[in-house]
C-alpha cells in the first residue's frame, strides 16, 4: 500500500490521535487541573477501569438505540410511502412534519413522563421523533427523483401504481433512503441518552448523569467518547448494508466514470 493511500485510509485517525496529543501537552503547559480538564489519558484510564460497570450502561444504551431506531425509520419510510402515493395529502401533512421538529426535546420529555410514565414507552418515543423525520424526508426526496422517461416507461407497459413503486420509485430511492437511515442511526444513540435522563435504571445517559452530579469531570468524558463510537458503529453497520443493498447504483457511478 502506497504512502499516498494509507494516508487517505487513514487521514482521520491521524487527526484525531494528533488533536489528542496537543489536548495531552496543552494541559501540562497550562497546568489546567484534572477536575477541570482531564487529559486524554486519564480519561482512558479512567474507562479501562470503570469497564466492567460501564459495560451494563452500554448495553442498556445500545438496547435502546436499536428498537428505538428501527421503529422511528419504520414509521418515517411509511409516511413518505403514504405521501408519496396519495400527494393531496402531502401538502397538509409536511408541515406538521417539519413543526414536530421544532418542539424541544427536553421540553418535551418531562411530558412524556406525566403521559406514559417511567416505563420504555416514553424513552422510545424521544428516539422515534429524532429518528424519524431524516428517513421521512430523505425518502420522499428520493421518489421525487426518478427520471420522467422511466416512469413514462412503465406506465406504458401497463404497470400499476403499486408495481411503478416496488419495481421502480423504491429501488431508485434507495440512496435517499439509506443517506436518511445514516443520519437517524446517529441520531438514535443521541435520543437513548435523553431518553435516560427520564429517569433509567441503567445506561450512558445515567452514568453520565451520576458522574456530572459528583463532578467527575473524566466520567462525563467517557460518556462521551462512548456516545461517539456508538454512533460511529452505527452509522458505518448502515454504510455496511448499503454497499450490499445499492450495488448496482456503485457499478453505475463507476460506469459513468469510465465513459468520461
Amino acid at each position: 500500500m502506497s504512502i499516498v493511500r494509507l494516508w487517505k485510509k487513514g487521514a482521520p485517525f491521524f487527526l484525531l490521535f494528533g488533536l489528542l496529543v496537543i489536548w495531552e501537552l496543552a494541559l501540562k503547559v497550562l497546568k489546567i487541573e484534572p477536575w477541570l480538564l482531564p487529559a486524554p489519558s486519564a480519561i482512558m484510564k479512567e474507562g479501562m477501569a470503570s469497564f466492567q460497570s460501564l459495560s451494563e450502561h452500554v448495553v442498556s444504551t445500545v438496547q435502546l438505540s436499536i428498537i428505538g431506531f428501527l421503529i422511528g425509520s419504520l414509521i418515517g419510510f411509511l409516511i413518505a410511502s403514504l405521501l408519496h402515493l396519495f400527494p393531496r395529502a402531502k401538502d397538509a401533512v409536511y408541515p406538521l412534519l417539519i413543526l414536530s421538529q421544532n418542539i424541544p426535546i427536553i421540553v418535551l420529555a418531562p411530558l412524556l413522563v406525566i403521559w406514559f410514565g417511567f416505563g420504555m414507552l416514553p424513552k422510545l418515543i424521544v428516539i422515534m421523533l429524532v429518528c424519524f423525520f431524516p428517513v421521512a424526508v430523505s425518502s420522499m426526496d428520493g421518489f421525487r427523483q426518478i427520471p420522467y422517461e422511466l416512469k413514462h416507461y412503465f406506465r406504458m407497459m401497463g404497470a400499476s401504481k403499486g408495481q411503478l413503486f416496488w419495481k421502480l420509485e423504491l429501488p431508485h430511492s434507495l440512496p435517499y433512503i439509506f443517506s436518511g437511515l445514516k443520519i437517524s442511526a446517529t441520531y438514535s444513540v443521541m435520543g437513548a441518552v435523553i431518553s435516560e435522563w427520564l429517569g433509567a435504571k441503567s445506561g450512558v445517559g445515567v452514568y453520565m448523569t451520576l458522574a456530572s452530579s459528583s463532578f467527575r469531570t473524566d466520567r462525563v468524558f467517557v460518556s462521551i467518547f462512548i456516545i461517539m463510537t456508538l454512533s460511529l458503529l452505527f452509522f458505518a453497520v448502515i454504510t455496511i448494508a448499503e454497499r450490499y443493498f445499492v450495488a448496482w447504483k456503485r457499478k453505475e457511478d463507476k460506469s459513468d466514470e469510465a465513459a468520461h
